[in-house]
């Protein structure tokens, strides 16, 4: 009796054209993914240190405001003005002021 010889055939297995594009897309997702996350999070980073920096520079300028208006409101007193006026010669005299009266 011969024996049969049993011959092994390897089959080649072909992608067809939608799975190449879908596993070149997972590919691309996988390694594009990451990095996206990191960028998206430096950017916040970057964004939140910028705000808190301005809200530094609001707090600053308000208050050299309030410091602003309480000297305006000094300088604008009635004894800051005598005194000024006392300084350049000026006197008060009562005498010279008029009232107007507006009735319309």
């Amino acid at each position: 009796m011969k024996k049969k010889k049993t011959r092994i055939v390897k089959r080649r297995f072909f992608f067809t054209k939608f799975e190449l594009l879908l596993y070149g897309f997972t590919l691309f997702l996988i390694v594009v993914s990451p990095l996206a996350i990191v960028f998206s999070q430096a950017t916040l980073s970057k964004i939140n240190y910028d705000v808190e920096r301005l809200k530094s520079e609001v707090t600053s300028q308000e208050r050299t405001n309030e410091s602003l208006s309480m000297k305006i409101s000094e300088l604008a007193s009635l004894e800051k003005i005598q005194e000024v006026a006392d300084a350049e010669g000026l006197k008060y005299n009562n005498s010279n002021i008029k009232s107007v009266n507006t009735s319309e």
